[in-house]
């Protein structure tokens, strides 16, 4: 078996996992990101106080600061804050706001690469990534569940069209 299909039996098995067990998928990312970010924390920060013999002390400063905000959010994740329903709605808001942003500007441009229809489609899907915003954050269990199915769906087109 060759690593994409390898791939795409982990994505379907994982798939599975997220819609079957939606709260324990969800808790279970909160605590990998929490103790991702909590490492990076520490390493940041020992990095920033070990440049500081070397280096410019604003730079070793700005890691320092960079280690112990990670180290927060690390903490938080693991212990109180539920990370995929945050990340995703602030994901989701970044990319809503962009996508507003960029068909107000074809609207403004009006150059010949971009029509009015597409414009207005990127606007419509910018508020519909902002909806998708609020929901993630007011419903993480139904996120997790999305998230399985896109996995399952990722799993299958691995597995059947490459």
């Amino acid at each position: 078996m060759d690593s994409n299909k390898g791939m795409g039996l982990f994505s379907i098995i994982l798939g599975l996992i997220f819609i079957i067990f939606p709260m324990i998928s969800e808790s279970l990312i909160s605590i990998i990101i929490g103790f991702s970010l909590l490492f990076f924390g520490i390493s940041a920060a020992y990095t920033g106080w070990d440049m500081k013999k070397y280096a410019n002390n604003m730079y070793a400063n700005l890691f320092i600061a960079i280690g112990i905000i990670a180290a927060i959010f690390g903490f938080l994740f693991i212990f109180y804050i539920d990370a995929l329903s945050f990340l995703i709605g602030i994901e989701f808001y970044l990319i809503g706001f962009i996508l507003i942003i960029f068909g107000i500007a074809g609207l403004l441009s009006r150059a010949g690469t971009v029509s009015l229809l597409t414009s207005i489609l990127v606007i419509v899907m910018g508020i519909i990534a902002i909806a998708l915003a609020a929901f993630a954050m007011a419903q993480p269990i139904y996120i997790a569940i999305i998230l399985g199915v896109i996995l399952i769906i990722e799993g299958l087109m691995i597995l059947f069209i490459e």
